[in-house]
């Protein structure tokens, strides 16, 4: 397989916003792959099928390929292998957005391990564990740990070129523990640093520009702007349709957006938002026990 044109034939299903055609043109690679023993092209596939299949909330199939592609990493003798932890990294963030906190914390934890065995400190693919795993931290509670994480990422990748992307990924997750913990002039400081890289460096099209964008509405939020934090919110609902569909985040979004409604006194927007996010709970529920 040509590894070079899978790549450039997925990323294109994403640009034109195709996401009908991804999941059909993985399994195909993947089967492909497979057929002619091309292990390296396999590892490669599945590892991008786990992040496909998380970001549309089907965790069932993210954690199958997971456990498949990680079980021929290990007969290929490769368990310490850089690409085993980034196998790690990536399923463990499968189990965060699927709410299994423990087991996530548990690959994040190897992965660490790994890395820490084999890379530079410095080295840019330690920024996107510790912001994967502060995103876990904080869900669990452990806001320090999070934040403590989340200044070693920036200190990364603030000297690295070419990386204003990650610096405003870095920060917007930066916000939201800095908002947990009750520093609001931290947290809107470093949204605003970071909705401006997006909207200059990514043209507000980055995919973790509607992280950045909910980030805004929770600060309008607790400033009691009602008007702009829903204005927010829906704005972050369209990005992460565009990119990912209705999935998991999109119906947490539609809930937020409902709780901001009543407080704007329109009972009705707000109903209509919470029956959306019921949709699609249910939807995903669904999908989840037919698969497994």
């Amino acid at each position: 397989m040509n590894i070079e044109k899978f790549f450039e034939q997925l990323d294109e299903y994403f640009q034109k916003n195709e996401l009908d055609q991804v999941e059909p043109y993985l399994v195909r690679s993947l089967e492909d792959a497979k057929e002619t023993e091309d292990y390296a092209a396999y590892i490669a596939v599945g590892n991008e099928m786990i992040g496909f299949y998380r970001s549309v909330s089907k965790f069932r199939q993210a954690f199958d390929i997971a456990e498949d592609v990680l079980l021929l990493m290990e007969e290929l003798q490769l368990g310490g292998s850089e690409h085993f932890a980034t196998t790690l990294l990536n399923t463990a963030t499968a189990y965060r957005a699927a709410g299994n906190a423990e087991q996530a914390y548990q690959y994040y934890r190897q992965a660490l391990q790994i890395y820490a065995g084999l890379l530079p400190e410095g080295d840019y693919r330690f920024a996107g564990l510790y912001n994967n795993m502060s995103i876990l931290l904080e869900q669990m509670g452990r806001n320090e740990e999070a934040a403590e994480l989340l200044q070693k990422a920036l200190g990364i990748v603030e000297k690295l070129e070419e990386s204003r992307m990650e610096q405003a990924t870095t920060l917007t997750n930066l916000a939201m523990v800095c908002f947990k913990m009750d520093k609001a002039d931290e947290a809107a400081a470093a949204l605003k640093k970071a909705l401006e890289i997006f909207e200059k460096e990514g043209g507000g099209t980055d995919a973790h520009y509607s992280a950045a964008l909910a980030g805004v509405g929770e600060a309008y939020y607790r400033m009691r702007d009602y008007a702009a934090s829903l204005a927010s919110y829906e704005k972050a609902l369209l990005e992460v349709k565009k990119h990912f569909g209705e999935n998991q985040s999109y119906a947490v979004l539609c809930e937020n957006c409902a709780a901001v409604c009543d407080c704007l006194k329109d009972g009705e927007k707000a109903q209509k938002y919470r029956e959306q996010a019921q949709d699609i709970y249910k939807r995903i529920g669904e999908e989840s026990r037919k698969n497994g």
